[in-house]
């Protein structure tokens, strides 16, 4: 490296100087939280106890991941898991990039704004607010829609005691909850699609679909296999406040899943060393679908990394 290299670096780096400030503390937040934990995994290969401590405890190898898969529920558990995950990501993918391409067609600004605000409330709802409205709405006795089912004729159906009708439930709640929100990224990456781009499609005599197949979805891919890319790390994760408020006995075959035993198990019964087994071994399964899915981009140019 040249001298005058070095000098342009020196100098880069002072003018660059804030823009380090601001990304220490984003910094700091991951490593205090995200990678120090990581630490814990240990607990995974250990017969945890609070007196002994993390260090203290005994190693006991690979024994509490044989003790998770000799049981026929664990095998359940991450069956439900990896088929919730998959239908949320499957179903709920489109909304956001056929959301955020109707508003960009909006023109009236009062009702572009007042779309955009009613769509991106429920996001700011917690899962415990969501859920207390699903089982008022869909309840047997008080419910509006078992009211309407009645008052037709028909007899009240119980929609959250039907695996079906709960799977439906779910993923719909998913939908009107996160679309309107996730589809903010995708208006962003629509306004930097160049305007002469439409322009030319219209001398050319494409009509408004053609101009959003031809031009607004390729021009949205790169954004699209990004988010897919994240999406596909989160296949094996399931929000355990969004599966906690709507599961019952009844569907619970069906919505049991790996955030839910590491509450029962881990939390209520104190069996850490199994838990932190499962969350491991959730992870590493999540990693490897990250790094295929990152593999399968690579083959349009667009990989993340």
């Amino acid at each position: 490296m040249t001298s005058s290299e070095r000098m342009h670096r020196r100098i880069m780096i002072k003018q660059n100087i804030p823009l380090y400030a601001m990304l220490l503390l984003p910094l700091l937040y991951f490593i205090i939280f995200a990678y120090v934990p990581m630490l814990g995994s240990v607990i995974a290969f250990k017969d945890y106890r609070f007196i002994q401590g993390i260090l203290g405890s005994e190693w006991v190898g690979l024994r509490n991941f044989k003790l998770i898969f000799a049981q026929k529920q664990t095998l359940e558990i991450i069956r439900n898991t990896f088929v919730i995950s998959l239908l949320t990501v499957l179903v709920s993918f489109p909304f956001p990039i056929i959301l955020a391409i109707l508003l960009n067609e909006l023109r009236m600004k009062w009702y572009k704004k007042l779309t955009q605000t009613v769509l991106y409330l429920p996001h700011f709802f917690s899962w415990v607010i969501v859920g207390g409205i699903i089982v008022s709405v869909f309840s047997v006795k008080h419910g509006p829609i078992n009211f309407i089912i009645e008052s037709l004729g028909g007899q009240p159906y119980q929609f959250l005691f039907n695996p079906t009708a709960w799977m439906s439930i779910f993923l719909g709640s998913g939908i009107w909850k996160d679309s309107g929100f996730n589809a903010i990224i995708y208006l962003a990456a629509l306004s930097g699609i160049d305007p002469t781009y439409y322009e030319a499609a219209k001398v050319d005599g494409a009509n408004k679909w053609q101009q959003i197949t031809k031009v607004t979805i390729p021009c949205l891919y790169p954004t699209i296999i990004l988010t897919f890319i994240l999406a596909t790390g989160k296949i094996m994760e399931v929000g355990f406040d969004r599966i906690y408020v709507l599961q019952n006995p009844v569907t619970k075959n069906i919505s049991e899943v790996v955030s839910t035993f590491i509450y029962e198990v881990g939390i209520r019964t104190g069996e850490f060393s199994v838990t932190t087994a499962m969350g491991l071994f959730d992870s590493v399964i999540s990693l490897l679908l990250v790094l295929l899915a990152n593999k399968l981009a690579k083959m349009s140019g667009n990989a993340l990394f």
